[in-house]
């Protein structure tokens, strides 16, 4: 991962030989809703299937739609330090976004954890506390007062430092950097794709209980799966990093 720029959307196709991707190169969201409104699936909807699922199912993912949770877990500052961090490792800097944020919180604030961690690890719960005092400390490393308030470029090379587990002094003396970026990052890429958002971007068919899914074989989708507006490939079209 040395010299990636976490400015870059990663996930979407890149046709300019390194040149940065940009969404906006993709088509734009007819049906429903994707993060920033572009996606490879733009007349997939997946809540236009709501009315196939089991009445439990069907609650569980409308809520995350109409009832983002609150802040209860971080203090303000924590949340603001680590709502910046969430936006840039995901790409989302317009909106609509996936309030991955808010959705990491819930679980922290409810004690919905993994239930494993690493030997070296505080419990997730501290952390994500100390990851935001690790990136404000880091920013100010940079002459910055905090994370949040830094120039872009700062916060690209703080991130880029935090995913080789590179950052150092004062948190990241005694917490692992390494094994804290596995825990955020695990959670944060959790929430964004459990989101129908995050499924309508990747053309995901969504629940299928009681229907069932049935075309398994390669190249198959049911006839409620998306359709790609465009057959690039994001893996083989990205620059090397």
């Amino acid at each position: 991962m040395s010299g990636r720029d976490f400015s870059l959307p990663d996930h979407l196709p890149n046709h300019r030989g390194g040149e940065p991707a940009s969404p906006d190169e993709l088509p734009r969201q007819r049906n429903g809703i994707t993060p920033q409104m572009h996606g490879r699936y733009p007349n997939h909807d997946v809540l236009d299937e709501r009315d196939h699922w089991d009445g439990v199912t069907r609650r569980v993912v409308l809520e995350r739609v109409d009832q983002g949770p609150p802040i209860r877990f971080f203090t303000a500052g924590e949340a603001v330090t680590l709502g910046v961090f969430c936006d840039l490792v995901m790409a989302q800097d317009r909106e609509p976004r996936v309030p991955v944020l808010n959705m990491v919180d819930a679980k922290l604030f409810d004690g919905k954890l993994d239930g494993y961690r690493y030997a070296e690890m505080p419990d997730d719960r501290e952390t994500w506390r100390q990851v935001a005092s690790g990136l404000d400390s880091s920013a100010r490393q940079h002459g910055d007062h905090d994370f949040a308030s830094a120039p872009a470029h700062i916060q690209h090379q703080v991130v880029d430092a935090f995913s080789r587990g590179e950052l150092r002094g004062v948190v990241w003396d005694s917490l692992p950097c390494a094994r804290a970026w596995a825990v955020v990052m695990r959670a944060v890429l959790s929430e964004f794709y459990s989101h129908p958002w995050a499924w309508n971007e990747i053309g995901f068919g969504g629940p299928a209980y009681p229907r069932g899914y049935a075309r398994l074989g390669a190249g198959q989708r049911e006839s409620w799966e998306g359709s790609p507006a465009t057959d690039s490939d994001p893996v083989r079209e990205r620059p090397s990093p």
